[in-house]
């Protein structure tokens, strides 16, 4: 790991991806092209065991077994695949965790169960930094049913705190919900004592724990959390548009109700009765049909990071954060570059984000020259480095030609 009074250089940063103990797992993922990737937080390397599930899904399964493999176990996969997303990268127990509709139809159909359970609250509180489908969820829930969507403010680097929101929240509150890791700083929220400050009013807590799956440890069971969502295919490497996952605690899961009632959700589906009977346990919080072929991408990607382990992506999740911002502040501060993460390692997910005035053009010259991040209003270069496929020396290489674009 990179320690504080170590200067990097590029000897540095070579020695580190030689001794790295999940260094071999690049070997596990395609690359088809020169670029420095440093946008793995926003869509995952493409595994190579996803190219073979896919051809045996599509080929046998669907080619050769047809409906019936939906008796083998397609129709077992939404439950399944979220057992081990929750195993693996989210703290919670088996029963507890679907994959299957997107992020924010997910955090829809958490949000209303929520606020349908707290009847008679009038507040949700939220984060002006909370990624933009969350807010938009909860403002427009907000407006449909005439409650007051409270917003949290502050330092997006440092915030939402445990301090910030306790003035904030009441019995008149329903919901609570932030983003565990922040998709613009990475910072990293107290979890457990927000819980514990909202549980203590009566309000439920909600998660989005996109920026956190595969990259950082979660608790949601030991921390109680109530309810929480994520998307897969950013350190999960479950493809593009890859289903998310809801993580809907046990207790709570015979007493909340999902608004979307769809027959994969009701008790014996295939009775074809009438009326809404909701299936036993977290079953009953599935819609549509599920989505077969994204569900066994999401089954592989789970499985790489189940294997590496999350402790191990946690230590290099840290090490090359560390290493992109001392390389920030030797190389590019005195270019107008500003640290816009926490630099404390306990409180940062494994993205930095660089801010700049001309981030934006920036970008656009850095995927010009092959260093592919991404850019978040109003000025910050976002750079997602994924322990899985992110060499210590793909950190350097991106931030020197960071540095020449802005010196030129």
């Amino acid at each position: 790991m990179i320690k504080s009074q170590e200067r990097p250089s590029r000897e540095r940063a070579f020695q580190l991806d030689t001794a790295d103990p999940l260094g071999s797992f690049r070997d596990r993922f395609v690359f088809a092209d020169e670029s420095i990737y440093l946008d793995g937080n926003s869509l995952g390397r493409l595994p190579r065991a996803t190219v073979l599930r896919l051809e045996r899904v599509v080929g046998s399964e669907w080619g050769a077994g047809l409906i019936g493999s939906w008796r083998d176990g397609w129709m077992d996969l939404p439950g399944g695949v979220g057992d081990s997303v929750g195993s693996v990268a989210l703290g919670a127990a088996p029963g507890q965790v679907l994959v299957g509709d997107s992020t924010t139809v997910c955090l829809y159909k958490l949000a209303v169960a929520a606020l349908d359970a707290r009847p008679g609250r009038t507040e949700i509180l939220t984060d002006v930094d909370n990624f933009p489908t969350d807010r938009y969820v909860l403002e427009g829930l907000a407006r449909a049913r005439g409650l007051e969507l409270r917003w949290l403010g502050g330092d997006p680097a440092a915030g939402p705190t445990p301090d910030e929101v306790a003035p904030l929240i009441s019995e008149r509150t329903a919901l609570v919900s932030f983003s565990h890791v922040s998709y613009r700083s990475a910072h990293i929220a107290q979890m457990a004592e927000i819980n514990a400050l909202a549980h203590e009013v009566g309000a439920l807590t909600l998660w989005d724990l996109s920026h956190s799956g595969g990259s950082v440890p979660v608790a949601l069971d030991a921390d109680g959390a109530d309810l929480a969502v994520g998307c897969t295919y950013k350190y999960l490497c479950g493809g593009p548009g890859a289903p998310a996952y809801m993580y809907v605690r046990r207790e709570l899961q015979d007493r909340l109700r999902q608004p979307i009632w769809g027959w994969l959700g009701r008790r014996d589906p295939f009775e074809m009765e009438p009326g809404f009977v909701p299936a036993a346990g977290i079953r009953s919080w599935l819609s549509g049909t599920p989505p077969v072929l994204a569900l066994a991408t999401v089954d592989e990607g789970v499985r790489l990071v189940g294997e590496a382990g999350i402790g191990p992506i946690r230590e290099k999740g840290i090490a090359l954060t560390e290493l992109a911002i001392a390389l920030a502040d030797e190389r590019l501060a005195d270019l107008g570059v500003r640290v816009a993460s926490p630099r404390d390692r306990g409180r940062r997910g494994a993205h930095v984000a660089l801010a700049h005035p001309d981030a934006r053009r920036l970008c656009a010259e850095l995927i010009e020259r092959g260093v592919i991040v991404d850019f978040r209003a109003p000025d910050v270069i976002r750079l997602g480095l994924s322990p899985l496929t992110t060499r210590f020396v793909d950190v350097w290489d991106g931030v020197e030609v960071l540095g020449d674009c802005l010196t030129r």
